[in-house]
């Protein structure tokens, strides 16, 4: 099965959906081929809408099996959307791309290292999770330069061995760097990823796939 796909020609994916375990959430102008696909690659559930009008999705939202975390811009009728599957905390600080800056799963979360410490502890209340501040490969973005599940997680290529540590600490499974989209580093912008199933952006490379199943755990 190809693992490869792409949202009307961009290949990345990571940027304008996010999977959240058993859900896809994805813009609502998203074309039926990519909907069809990532229901079937991750045995995911659809959920369409926009946050703040916008449909960079996988930039503004992120969470976990507890609830989702989204951008404090977000419209009523799309918190009212994501509520019917989630519980939804709302980032009020201008640090507000949550997908951006918040790498999580059910157990940790690493944030953007210049998050303040009190945001910081709101947020691994409402998630139930151990919060870390965090750089990978130098890059303060963490939720886009590494995507975490609970089987595993894969990081900027670059990320050094320090920055490996302290995530390994908290983590608690496999933890490994890799690329996306032929060279990527900034995975988390053309990786979906669930303990169900992935895609990756339509320009990822067999060694590149290789990696990722590598790492959470696809390989027979």
């Amino acid at each position: 099965m190809d693992r490869t796909i792409s949202l009307a020609g961009d290949a990345n994916i990571g940027v304008f959906s996010r999977i959240i375990d058993e859900l896809a959430i994805v813009p609502p102008t998203a074309p039926d081929e990519f909907r069809d696909a990532v229901k079937e690659l991750l045995d995911a559930e659809i959920i369409s809408t926009t946050i703040h009008g916008s449909e960079i999705i996988g930039s503004l939202l992120t969470g976990n099996r507890k609830g989702f975390v989204v951008s404090g811009m977000a419209k009523e009728e799309e918190i009212s959307t994501l509520k019917e599957y989630r519980d939804v905390f709302l980032l009020e600080h201008t640090m507000n791309a949550a997908g951006n800056v918040i790498m999580v799963n059910d157990s940790f979360a690493a944030v953007h290292p210049d998050m303040p410490q009190n945001m910081a502890r709101q947020i691994g209340e409402f998630l139930g999770v151990s919060v870390i501040p965090l750089t990978l490969g130098g890059v303060k973005t963490v939720g886009m330069a590494g995507v975490a599940t609970n089987k595993g997680v894969l990081v900027h290529p670059r990320s050094t061995r320090s920055e490996l540590q302290v995530l390994e600490k908290v983590a608690g499974v496999p933890v490994g760097a890799g690329s996306i989209n032929r060279g990527v580093g900034l995975v988390g912008t053309g990786l979906l990823v669930s303990e169900r199933g992935y895609a990756a952006g339509i320009e990822t490379t067999g060694f590149e796939l290789g990696r990722i199943e590598d790492v959470f755990g696809f390989l027979e």
